[in-house]
């Protein structure tokens, strides 16, 4: 199983002649590098297409990410075959092959846990619809905002969400709550039956092998950034 990321789509059996099993050994060795840059693929592959180019070669789409072309023959080369030599990928057939593989030809409800700064940049972030997540509602314990709306979302009460998660088809949860609570809203949102986590918070979670969990820490990416940013001024 692919962790802590986006897994390949279920088209790959029926596509390659696969049984179940041969299709769950392949997902596993699948690097979850491998995954991350599916996504990175297809940002640059509709970009290709907002431009009205067609086909695009592994050395271009490399290129845009700063990687080798055989790196993206190999990344590609664990989900089939998708392009012809000479020729290249079809850029159009290509963003369709990995929004299946990514699963994100469907679409998938979210909603937000903790309305403070962030979770309310979160619900006034105007790009995932267009993505096909869905943000459909925002929990909090805060009386004073429970019951008013921030774009098209309500924000309810967290001692309700269980409810309206079931009622509203919820699959993934977007954890924003302070860190010392993390932990507890992170198992309430397991038990009412979220398959995955987007955490904002800078504590690690552990919620077991059954859902998966993707972390984004402003606070570590920031440190990271300024040991770079001092160590290159230091070299100069």
């Amino acid at each position: 199983m692919v962790r802590d990321g986006n897994g390949p789509g279920s088209g790959l059996g029926i596509q390659l002649g696969y049984t179940a099993t041969q299709v769950m050994s392949e997902r596993a060795s699948i690097p979850r590098a491998t995954v991350k840059r599916l996504s990175l693929y297809l940002r640059e592959l509709e970009l290709h297409q907002s431009r009205g180019e067609t086909t695009v070669s592994s050395r271009t789409l490399g290129g845009d990410l700063g990687i080798t072309d055989a790196q993206v023959r190999r990344d590609f080369g664990y989900f089939g075959q998708f392009g012809q030599p000479g020729i290249g990928y079809s850029v159009g057939s290509l963003i369709l092959r990995l929004k299946s593989i990514l699963k994100i030809d469907r679409e998938w409800n979210a909603a937000v846990f903790g309305v403070g700064n962030i979770g309310r940049a979160l619900l006034n972030y105007p790009r995932f619809d267009s993505k096909g997540f869905h943000i459909v509602a925002a929990f909090d314990v805060d009386d004073s905002i429970i019951g008013t709306s921030i774009g098209s979302c309500e924000i309810y009460s967290a001692a309700d969400f269980e409810h309206h998660v079931s009622a509203m088809g919820i699959e993934f949860g977007i954890l924003c709550v302070p860190m010392l609570a993390a932990q507890e809203v992170a198992d309430q949102m397991v038990a009412a039956g979220l398959r995955g986590i987007l955490n904002f918070t800078p504590r690690r979670i552990d919620v077991g092998d059954d859902v998966d969990v993707v972390s984004v820490d402003f606070s570590l990416a920031l440190e990271q950034l300024a040991y770079q940013v001092a160590m290159s001024n230091e070299d100069g």
